[in-house]
């Protein structure tokens, strides 16, 4: 079965160029890489039965901790993953300060089969970006 997931992707103008707001993943893998370690804040579709739109919504609360009206975003596209996932992305132009991300937070074991559990933020910080950048 196709796994199915949702994001919003942020934009704004800024004087000639467009940026793009991206999260950096906060988990330890991630913590001192850069290359391919961003990405626009997404997430699982947690039900069959779910609005693609509400996992979004959610997704964009939980990660950057941020919050958008549902009547600002526009429909950009899904596309499908090498990874059989279905990505379904919306946007919409908004302005957030990227320093005041702050992002819910998860429980994993660490270092991997030790036997100790730790806990990550999904995403660790945010930054705009311009489009070449992203």
């Amino acid at each position: 079965m196709l796994k199915r997931s949702a994001g919003i992707l942020i934009y704004k103008k800024d004087g000639d160029d467009y940026k793009v707001l991206l999260c950096h993943m906060g988990e330890p893998y991630w913590q001192h890489v850069d290359f391919g370690a961003w990405s626009l804040p997404k997430g699982m579709v947690a039900k069959s039965d779910d609005k693609i739109v509400d996992a979004a919504l959610r997704e964009f609360h939980e990660e950057p901790g941020f919050s958008i009206a549902r009547e600002e975003l526009s429909f950009l596209g899904s596309k499908k993953q090498a990874s059989y996932k279905l990505v379904t992305v919306f946007t919409a132009c908004r302005e957030y300060d990227a320093t005041l991300a702050s992002s819910n937070t998860f429980v994993k074991e660490w270092p991997k089969n030790s036997g100790c559990f730790c806990q990550f933020p999904e995403m660790d910080r945010a930054e705009w970006f311009t489009f070449s950048e992203a």
